[in-house]
C-alpha cells in the first residue's frame, strides 16, 4: 500500500467514503424494511434496489479517485500531445509597460459624482493591471 493514502488528508477522505457508504447501504435497509411493512409499497422496493447501487457507485469513485491520486502528474495531464520544439523554459514571457497609461478625461459637462466615480473606477482599474 502507499503511504500518500495514509496521508492525514487520505485518512479523511476514506473516513467521507465509508460514512457515505454505510449511509447507502443503511438507507437501502431502511427502505427494504419499509417495502416489507403492511404501508409499503413498490417505491420502498425500488428505492431499496437503488441506494446499494449509489454505495456502489461511491467504491467505484474511491477508487477512481485514490488511482488518480497515485498517478505521476505526467499521465495525469490527460491526452499528452508531444512537441518536436523546444523546451517551454526557452519560451519568452510578454512584459507590461512600466509606464502606465493615462487616466481618462473628465468632461466639465459631466455631473461631478459620476466623474470621480469614473476616476475611481479608473484607479481600480489601474491598479488591477499593476498587481
Amino acid at each position: 500500500m502507499n503511504r500518500s493514502l495514509l496521508s492525514p488528508r487520505w485518512v479523511l477522505l476514506h473516513l467521507v467514503f465509508l460514512a457515505a457508504f454505510g449511509a447507502t447501504l443503511w438507507l437501502g435497509w431502511w427502505q427494504w424494511e419499509s417495502a416489507h411493512e403492511a404501508g409499503g409499497s413498490f417505491r420502498n422496493l425500488g428505492y431499496a434496489l437503488q441506494w446499494p447501487l449509489f454505495g456502489a457507485f461511491v467504491l467505484f469513485l474511491w477508487y477512481q479517485v485514490a488511482r488518480m491520486d497515485q498517478r505521476p502528474p505526467e499521465e495525469s495531464s490527460g491526452a499528452a500531445v508531444e512537441h518536436d520544439e523546444e523546451p517551454a523554459a526557452d519560451v519568452r514571457q510578454r512584459r507590461r509597460p512600466l509606464v502606465p497609461p493615462p487616466a481618462p478625461s473628465v468632461d466639465p459637462d459631466e455631473d461631478p459624482d459620476l466623474a470621480a466615480y469614473n476616476r475611481y473606477l479608473a484607479e481600480l482599474n489601474d491598479r488591477d493591471e499593476r498587481g
